[in-house]
């Protein structure tokens, strides 16, 4: 792992690896950077699906607070009105820290790549950095906030892991984060990913804050003028196939594809078919 020291209070972790079109990928929590790497392997090996693909350099972090990367101590309080003393972990700080690593790596444009809270920041960084975007994948992530449901849930979790339960609220994310295709014909891929599965209880806690309060992203879909690629899992329980169908109406164009198999840490669950649909985006689009 390389590391930024970043002007936020926080050293961050990521992987820069091969040459040629820039993409950033930005993983799930609780999850880090190794969520992409059976993906990336297929993207930039020798097999790669996609013949006429360009070759691929990967951008990887760890997002603050995750894998080895530091949460830090500036974490704004109070934003999460319904648990108002709970640190926050906003989009728009993880969408900062992605414009640093850039910054750092001297990377002016990239096609950016994210799953779940990482497809949360793509969408802030839009709204942040336009001009450095030249396309945007969303892998089991989606425009719309919180429901009421989400919000309540997300105060659980707070609640669970301010009294010491992180360790079993893993073990169940292992479970239900994972699709059941996934789990019936690969039983090991829950304890690899569960081992992945190592934020602090802070990091915890202000990540589910940041999740609460993420903005309505719907409006910005409207102005997203580059190529879209919506990758959905037909087994997600926690973004569903038709919430992701609103980044049809972004003007720049959106390429919609639904794995019925998957659950939703989609790209980890079937890694040879994502990189298909990815490559075989990018050479669609050119971009």
């Amino acid at each position: 792992m390389n590391f930024l020291n970043s002007s936020s209070g926080a050293r961050l972790a990521f992987e820069d690896t091969g040459t040629g079109l820039p993409i950033v990928f930005l993983h799930p929590t609780p999850l880090d950077h190794d969520y992409w790497r059976p993906m990336i392997e297929r993207l930039q090996g020798p097999a790669a699906p996609v013949r006429a693909a360009a070759p691929v350099r990967a951008i990887v972090p760890d997002l603050r607070g995750h894998g080895v990367s530091e949460l830090g101590v500036t974490l704004p309080v109070g934003g999460f009105n319904r648990v108002s003393n709970a640190p926050v972990l906003t989009m728009r700080q993880l969408a900062h820290d992605t414009l640093e690593l850039l910054d750092h790596l001297s990377v002016q444009h990239a096609i950016f790549v994210g799953c779940s809270i990482g497809g949360y920041v793509l969408l802030e960084l839009w709204r942040q950095a336009p001009a450095r975007i030249r396309g945007l994948a969303f892998v089991c992530s989606k425009p719309q906030p919180d429901n009421e449901a989400g919000l309540e849930k997300r105060v659980g979790n707070i609640e669970q892991a301010r009294a010491g339960n992180v360790s079993a609220m893993f073990d169940g994310m292992a479970q239900t984060l994972i699709g059941a295709t996934a789990r019936s014909k690969r039983p090991a891929i829950v304890s690899e990913l569960r081992r992945r599965m190592k934020l602090t209880r802070d990091a915890l806690v202000s990540v589910q804050a940041g999740l609460a309060v993420r903005p309505d992203s719907v409006p910005t879909v409207a102005t997203i003028s580059v190529p879209i690629l919506a990758l959905a899992g037909g087994e997600d329980g926690s973004v569903t196939p038709s919430e992701m169908e609103a980044f049809k109406a972004a003007p720049g164009g959106c390429t919609y594809h639904l794995l019925p198999n998957a659950g939703h840490l989609a790209a980890y669950e079937q890694p040879e078919k994502t990189a298909e649909v990815m490559t075989r985006w990018l050479a669609e689009t050119q971009i």
